[in-house]
């Protein structure tokens, strides 16, 4: 496996950021209590991480030296 030539920087990409989010949405949603996790419907939780997902690819690809 080849890493890429600044990786050290990943943490500051986008994509990044939102993949940790997705990573970590499951442990968060278990420890909410129940009126909050009724504000979000079940059926919105694929729709939630799938955009999620979108937004990681778009900050992927997205030109984030000025950033």
């Amino acid at each position: 496996m080849k890493l890429v030539s600044n990786w050290r920087e990943a943490w500051k990409w986008h994509s990044t950021q939102l993949l940790a989010l997705i990573a970590a949405l499951p442990a968060v949603w278990v420890s909410l209590p129940p009126d909050i996790k009724a504000v979000v419907p079940d059926e919105w939780m694929p729709w939630v991480v799938g955009l999620m997902a979108v937004g990681a690819i778009v900050g992927r690809v997205r030109d984030q030296s000025s950033s």
